[in-house]
C-alpha cells in the first residue's frame, strides 16, 4: 500500500470536532484532569469512543517525563504462582488511571537487565520486581529510576526502594518442624530451576536449618534446572525413590512437581502418608483436584500483588512514601501427605 493509501492517524482534533468543543477541553476530558461538566465529558467519552481514537499517552508524557504505566517485571507466567500475583496488582490498579505492562526473565540475571532497560526508557510510573537478588546493572538502573520500585515475593535481603513479600527461610524452616513433629527423619528435597530460584534456595536454606534444629540431616536432593511440570514431578520422585529408598519423606520446590510426585507415588501403591510422607509449597489451586491435598505453605501471592500495587498508586496505608517493608505470613496446609502427630 502507498503511504498516501494509508488512513491518517486521529488526533484531538477530530475528536473536537465529532464532540462540538475545544481541543482543550478534549484534552482535559481524556487526561480526566480539569473542571469540565458531566454532560461535555459524556460527549467528549462517546465521540472518541465512536472514532476509535486512542490517547497518545507518550506525547502528553513529554511534560512529565512519566507514562502512565506500571512495570511489573517477574520470572515466569507458566508457573502458576505469578498469574494470581498478576491478577492482584491488575485488580488493585484498575481505577487508577495506571496500567501494568508484563515482562518475563525466565529467571535469567541477563533477561531481567534486558527487560528492565527496554522498560525504564519508556518512564513508568513505577516497577514491581519479583526478587531481592539483581545484576548490579540492574539495581542501579531501578535506584537511580526516581520512581517507585517494590520488589515483590520475597523478604529476606536488602531491597532496592520497598519490598512486600514472605520469608521463605521462615517458610522452610516452619516446614522442618512441622516433618519432624509427625515422626518423619529420612528426608529428600527436590526443586526445579535450581539454583537460579533465589526464593526456593532460601526455602531449602530455612528447611534445612529447621532440621539441623532436631541434629537431623537431609538424606537426599533432586535438582532439575528446567520449569516445573506434573511429569517433572512424578520423574524426579522416581528417580530419588529408587536411588534412596529408605526415604520417609519428599519437600518439594512447588507444588506443581510436588502434585507430579503424588501421583506418582499412588500409581506406584506408595501408602501415603504412612510410609512416605510428601509436600510442596505456594498452595495453588491445582491441589483442588488431587485425588488426595497435598500438605503445602500458602505464598500470599494475590495479596502480595494487591499490596504492591498500592504502594505504586499512592494507596498504602502506611502513609509512607517509599521505603515500605510488607511481610505477609504464609500459612501452612497440612492436608492429606503428612501423618498427624
Amino acid at each position: 500500500m502507498a503511504p498516501t493509501d494509508m488512513k491518517r492517524t486521529l488526533t484531538l482534533r477530530d475528536v473536537s470536532e465529532a464532540s462540538g468543543v475545544s481541543e482543550m477541553t478534549v484534552s482535559r476530558v481524556l487526561r480526566n484532569r480539569g473542571d469540565v461538566s458531566d454532560a461535555t465529558r459524556d460527549k467528549v467519552l462517546e465521540a472518541a469512543r465512536r472514532l476509535g481514537y486512542v490517547p497518545n499517552k507518550i506525547a502528553g508524557a513529554l511534560a512529565s517525563q512519566r507514562v502512565n504505566l506500571v512495570a511489573v517485571v517477574v520470572p515466569s507466567l507458566s508457573n502458576l504462582v505469578f498469574p494470581e500475583v498478576l491478577s492482584g496488582i491488575s485488580e488493585e490498579l484498575e481505577d487508577t488511571g495506571l496500567q501494568p505492562v508484563f515482562g518475563v526473565t525466565n529467571y535469567s540475571a541477563e533477561k531481567e537487565e534486558a527487560v528492565l532497560y527496554e522498560m525504564l526508557s519508556w518512564r513508568p510510573s513505577g516497577v514491581i520486581i519479583a526478587g531481592l537478588e539483581h545484576s548490579p546493572h540492574a539495581r542501579a538502573m531501578m535506584a537511580n529510576s526516581g520512581i517507585p520500585i517494590v520488589e515483590i515475593m520475597d523478604v529476606d535481603g536488602e531491597p532496592i526502594d520497598s519490598v512486600v513479600g514472605i520469608s521463605h527461610k521462615r517458610a522452610g524452616l516452619e516446614m522442618a518442624r512441622a516433618i519432624l513433629k509427625a515422626g518423619y527423619r529420612k528426608i529428600g528435597f527436590l526443586g526445579t530451576k535450581m539454583p537460579d530460584d533465589h526464593r526456593a534456595r532460601k526455602r531449602l536454606e530455612g528447611f534445612e536449618a529447621g532440621l539441623a534444629e532436631a541434629g537431623v540431616e537431609l538424606a537426599d536432593r533432586e535438582f532439575y534446572s528446567g520449569g516445573s511440570a506434573l511429569l517433572k514431578g512424578r520423574e524426579m520422585t522416581e528417580a530419588i525413590l529408587k536411588r534412596s529408598p529408605e526415604l520417609d519423606f519428599l519437600y518439594y520446590s512447588n507444588d506443581m512437581i510436588g502434585a507430579g510426585g503424588l501421583l506418582f507415588c499412588l500409581d506406584a501403591g506408595i501408602d501415603v502418608p504412612g510410609k512416605l510422607g510428601l509436600a510442596g509449597f505456594n498452595g495453588v489451586d491445582l491441589l483442588e483436584g488431587l485425588p488426595r491435598r497435598l500438605a503445602t505453605m500458602d505464598s500470599c501471592r494475590r495479596e502480595i500483588g494487591r499490596r504492591a500495587a498500592e504502594i505504586i498508586a499512592g494507596h498504602s496505608h502506611t502513609g509512607l512514601i517509599g521505603g515500605e517493608r510488607i511481610e505477609l505470613t504464609p500459612t501452612l496446609q497440612l492436608g492429606d501427605t503428612i501423618r498427624r502427630a
